[in-house]
């Protein structure tokens, strides 16, 4: 958790970060490979993902906000990552499947286009954020598999299409998770990550006072990530757990 700092002023500073972040993503594992210097057609991306984790991708944004100008990221996003204890397969998903809720704008090239009429290409699973600080457990947001631009079928089948061969047991990110619903305050409640809440102006962790102030993570906190898929009823029918972390103070 070491590397240049920058962002809360305008010198970077070399030290633990003071812009830690949480990013809510799920993951996927690659079943089936996919050989060295061979693409893969979307319409097999099923095949080759065995089943979905939560996934919190560690981020500090103030090294990360450093090093994409003259270094490249290095230390703001590879020092941790997080899933859920327990894997969910793509039997126990597909019932769950829906059109994506994003339209594609332009349109994706060939190797990217879902085959056939029925447009089911994505998962509706919804997602919840929760903070424990100070004891106190709040919900900072929600959002839904559904909302990503490019699917997971997509992004595997974009990842093989290079020829780099992809292994059994891979583990592969979606990207941060966020939609632009809001809540009955109309402010917004589908963030996926701080940074975003930052650049939104929009205050979403819990002050000591009870009320709502900008600001990243701090020693002490715990982060939760929850998925689950509901019936027609609202009945939660699977869940995947919890992506749970604690933050420590540098050593």
């Amino acid at each position: 958790n070491v590397s240049f700092s920058a962002g809360i002023d305008s010198q970077p500073r070399y030290g633990p970060t003071r812009k830690l972040d949480f990013e809510l993503e799920m993951g996927f594992f690659v079943s089936q490979p996919v050989p060295y210097g061979e693409a893969m057609p979307i319409k097999d991306a099923r095949e080759h993902i065995f089943g979905f984790v939560m996934l919190n991708d560690w981020s500090a944004r103030d090294h990360q906000l450093f090093e994409m100008r003259p270094l490249g990221p290095f230390h703001s996003k590879g020092f941790g990552t997080s899933i859920s204890n327990w894997i969910v397969p793509m039997e126990a998903l597909e019932p769950y499947s829906c059109p994506p809720n994003t339209k594609q704008n332009p349109p994706p090239f060939e190797h990217l286009s879902w085959p056939g009429a029925k447009d089911d290409g994505a998962l509706n699973i919804k997602l919840r954020i929760k903070l424990v600080r100070d004891g106190k457990e709040s919900v900072l947001g929600t959002s839904n598999l559904k909302y990503l631009y490019w699917t997971p079928y997509q992004q595997l089948t974009h990842h093989a299409a290079s020829g780099c061969g992809m292994q059994t047991g891979d583990l592969i990110g979606t990207g941060t998770i966020s939609g632009s619903g809001k809540n009955e305050k109309g402010e917004k409640a589908e963030l996926g990550c701080l940074y975003e809440a930052e650049r939104t102006k929009t205050k979403i962790l819990p002050g000591s006072s009870g009320t709502y102030e900008g600001g990243y993570l701090e020693d002490g906190d715990e982060i939760i990530l929850e998925g689950w898929c509901e019936n027609g009823k609202a009945v939660v029918a699977l869940g995947f757990g919890e992506c749970r972390g604690r933050i420590l103070p540098p050593r």
